[in-house]
């Protein structure tokens, strides 16, 4: 007769095998689809291609940048004797060091070239361009005697053109360089000689070729055309240059009829067919004189700023002035520049509970675009999954490429009379797809998500939501692998 087993032994025995019996039906069930939103923040970001610059100073010695505004953009002006003092001889030193200051504040450089100044004592022009036989003419501005290059003339062009070309030769597609200014023609290279004379602008094929010269030298690095230069601002931009504008701000300044804000812009918009060109390119802003003549004429900075969002602008030049005080023109300025640019919100991330290494892991991720323009760079979706004992990788197809931010009609009355705040942009779905290897340990693994630079594979851009680890990824889940042969479907039913 057998002998029973002691009660106690009894009961351990019927509680592992009703544990075993759970984890094989919790094994062969349909995994669950979990649905992780992280939360939203409104921090200002600190993101490469946009937002506030700095003007000839980096980031880490502008005294006039408070510590809770980000700037990852150094902008510099030079004039043409700056890197071409002797015929031939191109001086890079100030770009180059301009490019290392950059980097070390973690910045990029843009840079503009110049030709033609206004002050009598500090010329753009090289000292050498009238021994070699380049014209210089005889001008004013502002009543001030002064001399300028005469662009028209054959040997002054070809040098000019020759200083373009070499340029290009050496900084196009450097990944520390942001973006450059196609300027050289008109006062400070802004395509105008208003206030001066007797010297106009230069003839229609002289400019020409100089935005012909840009646009073939600067194939990687993305160039900004002014956009008071009539027809060739329409080249350049049709040929995929974006658009800078001077003097934001000004509603009123030069006269009781005219300002930039709501008779220029509008106009020269129009004239040189901008409508669309943001969806491809960059816009940037240079401020009219600084924020503090703003506040002093009692200018509203929420029209101002709309304006700048609704007009899809990445970039604003402020010269490095100073930040008028008072806490309400830091709630302003804050409320701007946290949609100056892109901005992208993770809405929603879902994924299985569960997977078998081996086996397809589907995660759909629901974004937006928040910002005030897209992001021209194309930053790739990775996710990545790991253990105490692995770490996977998941490249996706997806990059930020098309992550459009919302839109309003512009420059029409109702817009001139008061710019509305720019709606958030369209929800963007992406899906992924994984084959999980075969050899993946079982265990919990965390989901994380990045926006990664494609020539590094590393986390590049920051989310505007919660939970970012220092290592530049952002936590978003939890997905618990099985062992292989558990018969578990990874994917949705």
């Amino acid at each position: 007769m057998p002998v029973a087993a002691p009660r106690a032994l009894r009961v351990v025995s019927a509680l592992i095998a009703l544990t075993a019996t759970q984890t094989r039906a919790h094994a062969v069930s349909a995994p669950i689809i979990v649905r992780d939103r992280p939360e939203e923040i409104q921090d200002l970001l600190a993101n490469p291609h946009m937002g506030w610059e700095t003007f000839h100073t980096p980031a880490d010695q502008d005294k006039s940048l408070p510590g809770w505004l980000p700037s990852t953009v150094l902008y510099l002006r030079c004039g043409w004797r700056d890197i071409e003092p002797r015929p031939g001889a191109l001086d890079t030193a100030r770009i180059d060091a301009a490019l290392a200051s950059a980097r070390r504040a973690g910045q990029r450089l843009a840079f503009r070239i110049m030709c033609c100044s206004s002050d009598p004592g500090q010329p753009y022009q090289p000292a050498w361009l009238r021994e070699v036989g380049g014209r210089i003419a005889s001008t004013r501005y502002d009543e001030t005697p002064l001399e300028v290059p005469d662009l028209d003339d054959p040997v002054t062009l070809e040098r000019h053109l020759d200083l373009i070309r070499r340029v290009a030769a050496r900084y196009d597609g450097r990944p520390e360089l942001d973006h450059v200014d196609l300027g050289s023609v008109g006062w400070w290279g802004e395509w105008h000689m208003s206030g001066g004379g007797p010297v106009p602008m230069p003839r229609a094929e002289t400019c020409r070729r100089i935005v012909d010269a840009y646009l073939h030298g600067f194939r990687k690095t993305p160039l900004l055309m002014l956009i008071g230069g009539g027809e060739q601002t329409a080249r350049a931009c049709a040929a995929g240059a974006g658009w800078r504008a001077d003097c934001l701000g000004d509603l009123g300044g030069f006269g009781a009829t005219w300002c930039h804000m709501r008779k220029g812009y509008p106009q020269w918009f129009r004239e040189s067919r901008l409508a669309a060109v943001w969806r491809r390119a960059p816009i940037a802003y240079e401020t009219c004189w600084d924020m503090r003549r703003w506040v002093r004429e009692g200018w509203s900075l929420r029209y101002i700023f709309n304006y700048a969002l609704a007009t899809h602008a990445s970039y604003v030049n402020n010269k490095s002035a100073p930040i008028p005080p008072g806490d309400e023109v830091r709630r302003e300025l804050e409320r701007f520049v946290r949609r100056l640019g892109y901005r992208f919100v993770l809405r929603e991330a879902s994924h299985p509970d569960r997977a078998v290494a081996g086996s397809a892991l589907r995660i759909e991720s629901r974004w937006q675009n928040v910002g005030s323009a897209p992001c021209y760079q194309p930053y790739r979706l990775v996710w990545r999954l790991r253990s105490a004992r692995r770490t996977l990788l998941i490249p996706t197809a997806t990059t930020t490429a098309g992550w459009m931010p919302g839109e309003v009609e512009v420059f029409t009355p109702a817009f001139i009379a008061s710019p509305p705040d720019l709606p958030p942009g369209p929800i963007v779905v992406a899906r992924t797809d994984a084959r999980l290897p075969h050899d993946l340990p079982p265990g919990r693994y965390e989901l994380a998500v990045a926006l990664t630079d494609p020539s590094t594979g590393t986390p590049a851009l920051r989310l505007a939501i919660a939970g970012r680890g220092a290592d530049g990824w952002y936590p978003v889940g939890a997905v618990h692998l099985l062992a292989t042969g558990t018969g578990a479907s990874a994917t949705a039913p």
